[in-house]
């Protein structure tokens, strides 16, 4: 059977677009360095050797070693590893909260007046701190940071999921739908849920990367993922006070980090190109993130998302 005419231009459209490939490339390679290169090079980002403490970057140690002898590359490696399970699993499971929250409120009104004040509150509240008090209080461990971090993530993705839906519901054709007999669950489920997904999968890249920032920064602060497993925050923290003796650690664990970073922004960058199509037509400037890899596009913001 051939390819369909609009799978082929799917494909084209991805493949031109240089934001989703450059985005892609990126990631792709820190996901190689997250789970292909530590077992590739049998690299122990646990093991020790204070004889050889705050190395230089050389044949045995491509990055040198940390305060405790402890090869570089393979905490950054491993770092990248704790980075994308927490990011990825902020990302899947607000979104698919957010998602269930958004269509809940979108379908009735009185859940629609609990759930978003709900959000408003957690809203209202500084994502960092937030965060910080969450993870405190449930005590440190991966487990307990995603679920801190996705308590702060879900409410932006429900606002983002009520608003397109509230849009999608005074469509035409879900007015048609209803004057033929059908009920929310099934407009909701076979009309809302649809034209809902294209959108959360854009604001789901930037999550991610929300996400990952939001890791360091409280593995920085001691109340992340908890040593000696590897992260990049604490492996900035320690990098801090022997920044003149060792300086790679904060280069290694920062340039991961805005590589990473700057690879989602740019796929979730190419994907609002693709799944809006009023974007390529639009007469506004591209985006900063978009003019760095020379796309044209316009400067379309979602909803509850960021521009």
């Amino acid at each position: 059977m051939g390819e369909s005419a609009s799978g082929r231009g799917w494909r084209t459209r991805i493949l031109t677009n240089r934001s989703v490939l450059a985005g892609g490339t990126l990631l792709l390679l820190v996901v190689v360095l997250a789970f292909a290169l530590p077992p590739m090079f049998h690299a122990d980002p646990f093991a020790v050797d204070p004889a050889h403490r705050l190395a230089k970057p050389g044949p045995g140690h491509l990055l040198g070693t940390d305060t405790f002898g402890r090869d570089l590359l393979a905490r950054v490696a491993a770092g990248a590893k704790s980075s994308l399970i927490v990011g990825g699993a902020v990302a899947g499971l607000s979104g698919l909260l957010g998602t269930v929250i958004g269509l809940l409120a979108s379908a009735f009104t009185v859940m629609d007046h609990v759930l978003m004040r709900v959000c408003d509150g957690l809203m209202a509240i500084p994502a960092l701190l937030l965060a910080v008090a969450l993870a405190a209080a449930l005590g440190p461990s991966v487990p307990n940071l995603i679920a801190a971090l996705t308590v702060v993530a879900t409410p932006s993705v429900a606002r983002l999921v009520r608003s397109r839906a509230l849009a999608v519901t005074s469509e035409t054709f879900v007015e048609a739908s209803r004057a033929q007999g059908a009920g929310t669950w099934h407009v909701t489920v076979k009309h809302v849920l649809p034209n809902v997904l294209s959108v959360l999968a854009v604001q789901v890249t930037f999550i991610f990367a929300d996400a990952i920032i939001t890791e360091a920064a409280l593995s920085f602060l001691g109340a992340g993922v908890p040593t000696p497993q590897p992260s990049w925050g604490n492996i900035l923290y320690d990098g801090k006070g022997v920044i003149l003796q060792a300086p790679m650690m904060t280069i290694a664990a920062s340039a991961a980090l805005v590589v990473t970073v700057l690879a989602l922004n740019l796929l979730g960058d190419g994907l609002r190109d693709l799944v809006d199509p009023r974007a390529t037509r639009s007469g506004r400037q591209p985006g900063m993130l978009t003019r760095l890899v020379g796309t044209r596009r316009g400067d379309v913001v979602l909803q509850g998302g960021p521009a």
